[in-house]
């Protein structure tokens, strides 16, 4: 992938486009997909469109119980006991869905947290890393020979326009000299990019295609470990809790950009680039706003990819890809 690939395709979606404008016609019976975070804000959006288009998906959930309740009037959903922090438990999932699935032609990766306090996870991971990108990688490679099986599997990564607020920071990844909960996500976020950029590299000969995206800015439980006030004091929602800030999205016009990302036929043959607004992100300069939109060079770097993917490797012990063959 180079950033002259990050061009708008003429996708007839726009930022205003819905789940269900995007899945109109769409039909996914036969089709098989799992979704972290698939029980509530986009998550839940998103395993809702593919269940209705005929989809049999999997839910991994750190809160099975939750998850049951959210999901009881879903046909066609299984739900997977799974902590994307805690990567025994990422392998314990991954193990369950490959003993129930032959292939796998969708991974939604939509699960994640945002500015949170500073929390040890693991080895002393920070936590947002941990559960944005690492849990996630460690799935994806868990799962590969069920992608690899299926004829086109995607996986759709939920990345941010949070990815402006910093680059890999690569002589501290985990925060050890001193925290800050906007730059752990931004990070986070920046993680998700580069992780799409290479493991489309890896997989697109077996296939598999991945991409992150923008989904756009929504108010759902991401938030929720932010005060009111925060969200207040930022112009996001008024002292009910109401949003009032610009450009804001529902959960359903949230969730429409991963749904095109999963199902669009423009996007055949493509893989490694960072979407928004249901279509292709422009390359962003330097000093453009996050919210003026695009993808910052730094996230969609194949170096900085495979850099991260080596590193995310050693970290978590995950088996190499594609095919559980390793690429040199």
């Amino acid at each position: 992938m180079t950033t002259t690939q990050q061009q708008p395709l003429g996708s007839p979606f726009s930022a205003a486009s819905t789940a269900a404008d995007v899945m109109a016609g769409i039909d996914l019976s036969g089709k098989t997909a799992v979704v972290t975070g698939g029980y509530s804000g986009l998550g839940l959006e998103t395993t809702r469109s593919l269940a209705a288009a005929g989809a049999h998906v999997v839910v991994p959930a750190r809160r099975p119980d939750v998850a049951r309740t959210a999901l009881e009037d879903v046909e066609g959903c299984e739900i997977v006991p799974m902590d994307l922090t805690d990567l025994g438990s990422v392998r314990a999932a991954a193990a369950q869905i490959g003993d129930s699935l032959g292939r796998l032609d969708l991974l939604m990766a939509v699960a994640g947290v945002m500015a949170t306090p500073e929390r040890r996870v693991g080895p002393g991971w920070e936590g947002q890393l941990a559960a944005c990108h690492l849990g996630h990688f460690t799935l994806a490679c868990e799962l590969y020979p069920l992608l690899a099986a299926a004829d086109g599997a995607r996986v759709v990564v939920n990345s941010s326009a949070g990815h402006t607020l910093t680059d890999i920071r690569w002589h501290d990844p985990h925060f050890r000299t001193g925290y800050d909960k906007w730059l752990a996500y931004g990070q986070a976020k920046t993680a998700n990019a580069l992780f799409a950029v290479h493991l489309d590299t890896l997989g697109r000969d077996d296939g598999v295609r991945a991409f992150a995206l923008h989904p756009g800015k929504i108010i759902t439980g991401l938030q929720r470990e932010m005060t009111l006030q925060e969200q207040i004091e930022r112009g996001w929602v008024d002292e009910h809790g109401k949003v009032i800030g610009d450009g804001f999205k529902t959960p359903a016009q949230g969730a429409a950009t991963g749904l095109w990302a999963a199902t669009s036929p423009l996007l055949d043959g493509r893989g490694g680039l960072y979407l928004e607004d249901c279509e292709v992100a422009r390359v962003a300069g330097p000093g453009r706003p996050m919210d003026d939109g695009g993808v910052r060079a730094y996230a969609i770097d194949p170096g900085a990819a495979a850099r991260l993917w080596d590193l995310s490797v050693a970290a978590t012990g995950a088996m190499p890809v594609p095919g559980r063959r390793e690429l040199s």
